[in-house]
Formats: structure tokens, sequence, C-alpha cells
């Protein structure tokens, strides 16, 4: 199979898997190394194509997305793995999706890292990774303040997640 056919099933496989492929699960699929899916999925993301890389693995960002949902962006502070585990739990126990989490840097300016945390699971998932690569959160760049695009079903759930952030002292405000 030569590259652009593989980079096409690639994306056909992407489109109609319901959940996340690692690159590693691409790689022996296609029978080519690790790092050659990297450069075809930057290949295909450079040509528009709307794959994104998460903790869970690889997928594709719904251009229709659910019509029933909302996106909404929460700014947070907190710091220690502790606040990051429980925010987390916070966000998916009241019915949320979290999209990303996005810190701005002085000069990097916007760093976006995409999560994709919509289970309790994914949340064990990402800490122990977290723990075990011993790496650093990307709100220790700005003294735990940072942002996280969610996706709720409702308005209600939303504010049952701003709520509780705000009683365990996890909302930011500035001062």
């Amino acid at each position: 199979m030569n590259s652009s056919d593989r980079r096409q099933a690639i994306l056909n496989l992407l489109r109609n898997y319901q959940e996340t492929i690692k690159g590693s699960e691409l790689a022996e699929r296609f029978e080519v190394s690790r790092q050659v899916i990297v450069q075809d999925i930057a290949v295909l993301r450079a040509s528009g194509e709307q794959v994104v890389a998460t903790p869970q693995g690889y997928m594709m960002i719904s251009r229709s997305g659910n019509s029933d949902s909302m996106k909404k962006t929460i700014a947070t502070k907190h710091q220690g793995n502790e606040a990051i585990d429980e925010e987390l739990k916070i966000i998916v126990d009241n019915g949320g999706k979290i999209l990303d989490v996005i810190v701005e840097h002085p000069v990097y300016g916007e760093i976006r890292g995409n999560l994709m945390i919509t289970t309790r699971h994914d949340i064990e998932d990402f800490m122990s990774r977290l723990l075990s690569e011993n790496a650093e959160p990307l709100c220790s760049l700005t003294e735990g303040v940072h942002l996280h695009t969610v996706d709720v079903p409702d308005e209600e759930a939303f504010e049952r997640i701003i709520s509780d952030l705000k009683r365990k002292g996890y909302l930011f405000q500035e001062v």
C-alpha cells in the first residue's frame, strides 16, 4: 500500500470509528512504524482534515457536532494533582465532556492540549499517565490558572459544574 492509499485508509477508519485509535494500533494495522503514522496524521491535518491527538489516541472532530449540546469555556485555578483529579471529576460527574486545557503563556501565547475526557475511566488513564511520565501539567506554567473547553448537554449541567467548582474554590475569579 502506498502512502496516499494508507492515508486515505486511515482517514476512512477514523471517520467510521466511534472511539479513539492509538498510533501504535494504526501502525500495527498498516504494518508501518508509529513514526510513519505520526507523519501521515500530520499530512492529513495539513490538508485540512480535523484529526486530533488525544491522550487516548487519534480521533476525528465531528463537523456536524451534537446540536443538542453546548460548548462552554471555564476558567479555573488550582495547584497539584489531587486538585486536577477532583476538578475533572466534577466536570464529568455533572455531564460535561472536557475537550481541552488551555493556558496563556507569556512567550508562546495560547497553548492548548486536547484532552477529550468523557468518563471517570478517562480521568484515571490521564492521571496515571501524568504521574507515570512525571509530567508537569500545563497549569504549572501559569500558577494554576487555566481554561477548559467543555461540551455540556444543557445549561443546567453547566450551572452544576460552575457551582461545584466554585464551592471547591477552583473557579478562577480575578481579584
